[in-house]
């Protein structure tokens, strides 16, 4: 069990749940108001995500995450800030031609997917593992493309956080790791629940920490309902915690929840098991950040 936890909160995400819920935060404004919010209930990390006001639909607009990362890092709140390079990655089949990319595809250059990480240079940068099948689309993201990606982070001496939504991408970084272009202190992220990955199953979590690179800092999400009973799980196995309106926008039945409430949840969770959530130094320290 880990006694000293490090919750991280994932503010908005790129689904459609601010669509669902008038609690996701969508303006950069709104963004940075939850950032600190969730940072003073105790998350040590947010995730970010940016937004089109207008559409309220998931953006790689680079003026929208120069914006609120300024915002946040000028609150006067201290907090680590991770950003996602998870964006441009998203292919659908064109249904009349196969080898098409048809409506709703976002395809873009590994350099341009973390162009705006290379310019703000936040604390911490997703690397998301891959591909992966979705409901209707693919996530693409090939063995070389992850390469050119994570040498990127490597030499603008940016820590990423590996996102691995199934064994094989946990196989995939261990291969970065080998060959000198992923550090061997990276921080991990297991994805649980997301279709069509692994399952939120307790068999599949544990697998997935017994196929962890040894020593290294993790933390585990599940979407929906499995919020909670993940971070109770997470803890238990010695990795950390994430929870935030990116994969859950309710706290029981009805209620929808914000990010500040999700945070204080999760903190009771973990401090009632006699656990203790740590601030932002410690989880530098934890993970080898320079403030």
């Amino acid at each position: 069990m880990n006694s000293e936890v490090i919750i991280t909160c994932a503010l908005t995400g790129s689904g459609d749940s601010a669509n669902k819920s008038d609690k996701v935060p969508v303006t950069p404004q709104e963004i940075a108001v939850d950032a600190v919010k969730a940072a003073k209930a105790g998350a040590a990390i947010v995730h970010v995500h940016v937004r089109n006001p207008e559409t309220r639909r998931f953006s790689r607009d680079l003026a929208l995450y120069k914006e609120t990362a300024k915002l946040i890092r000028e609150s006067g709140t201290d907090v680590i800030l991770n950003i996602t390079a998870g964006m441009g990655a998203d292919f659908v089949p064109d249904k009349d031609d196969y080898n098409r990319g048809g409506p709703g595809s976002d395809m873009i250059s590994p350099y341009e997917r973390v162009r705006h990480i290379l310019e703000i240079k936040p604390d911490l940068s997703t690397l998301d593992c891959g591909s992966l099948n979705y409901s209707t689309s693919v996530y693409i993201a090939s063995m070389d493309m992850l390469r050119e990606t994570s040498k990127l982070l490597l030499d603008a001496g940016i820590k990423a956080e590996v996102e691995a939504f199934e064994l094989g991408h946990l196989w995939q970084a261990k291969q970065l790791m080998s060959e000198g272009l992923l550090a061997p202190d990276s921080v991990f992220q297991l994805c649980m629940g997301v279709p069509y990955g692994a399952e939120a199953t307790p068999a599949n979590m544990l697998a997935m920490v017994n196929a962890l690179p040894p020593g290294v800092v993790w933390t585990s999400f599940a979407l929906g309902r499995m919020e909670m009973p993940w971070a109770a799980m997470s803890v238990l196995h010695g990795g950390n915690v994430r929870v935030g309106l990116e994969d859950n926008i309710y706290l029981g039945k009805g209620h929808m929840a914000t990010n500040e409430e999700l945070v204080l949840h999760a903190r009771e969770i973990i401090e009632r098991m006699g656990a203790r959530v740590v601030g932002p130094d410690e989880a530098r320290a934890k993970i080898g950040l320079k403030k």
